[in-house]
């Protein structure tokens, strides 16, 4: 109290840069929905909000369809709080579900926003390609028991680096925006019984990844050519390409920002 006043400490408005992991199984995808439960990111802001006793609002990378999941997603927040870092990370990973973890949380620039502050994003694809299923790995691969042909689907992989028009592997009938993307690379391992699909780039379309991957195991199969990802591309038309792969093979692996 100062001269017969009170006086109120004023807390800051601090941005926060926070890297989440999750299952995507039970989930209807990343976007907030009505029922905060069915969504990741409602799960997420429904926390956030309980912590500061106002509404928080969170803003992803991008959005993962349902059933995708993440290791590296990333999602910028605003708050006024006396919380430490550690403390924030502790109360959220208290109460989410266990299938949502916070692992990184930091200070970030007040200009800093996890969508559109310029990055690229890596998306991982896994194939369980063995008649052999993977009793503990089933919900985040995709089982195709005939033999792909590896070196088919890396000469393919090859044709989508660069800047290209991708509509032709895009699931959206009606696109008002651009469809022009850069692909940095496109890595494909074979372990064992897996086969990984790596995808980097500066942004990607609606299934465009799992069109994509669908796409290359179709060549892989020996049911389309390596250079057919060039048709597609000269097309644009979604009915050149593959079909598309199921989610749950589908992780958001890594965003790193430029």
């Amino acid at each position: 109290m100062v001269c017969g006043k009170i006086t109120y400490e004023v807390i800051a408005m601090k941005n926060y840069k926070m890297t989440i992991e999750y299952d995507g199984t039970r989930y209807q995808g990343w976007q907030r929905l009505k029922d905060a439960d069915k969504s990741i990111q409602g799960k997420i802001e429904d926390v956030l909000s309980k912590m500061c006793s106002h509404k928080v609002e969170i803003h992803g990378s991008g959005r993962t369809d349902a059933g995708v999941h993440a290791k590296g997603q990333v999602a910028s927040f605003k708050i006024e709080t006396d919380m430490s870092l550690s403390e924030i990370m502790d109360y959220m990973n208290t109460y989410l579900p266990e299938d949502i973890a916070v692992t990184n949380l930091c200070e970030a620039d007040e200009r800093f926003h996890a969508r559109l502050t310029k990055c690229r994003k890596t998306y991982l694809y896994r194939i369980n390609n063995s008649n052999i299923s993977s009793v503990f790995e089933r919900k985040y691969v995709y089982k195709v028991p005939e033999r792909l042909n590896v070196d088919e689907m890396k000469k393919a992989a090859a044709y989508l680096t660069g800047e290209h028009d991708f509509l032709g592997f895009c699931s959206l009938k009606k696109v008002k925006k651009s469809t022009v993307r850069t692909v940095y690379e496109v890595k494909i391992e074979k372990n064992c019984r897996e086969i990984d699909i790596y995808i980097t780039g500066d942004g990607f379309l609606y299934n465009m990844v799992r069109i994509i991957a669908g796409t290359l195991i179709e060549i892989g199969r020996g049911e389309k050519k390596a250079t057919d990802i060039l048709k597609i591309l000269e097309s644009k038309n979604r009915e050149d390409a593959g079909f598309t792969a199921p989610a749950q093979g589908l992780t958001l692996y890594e965003v790193r920002y430029l």
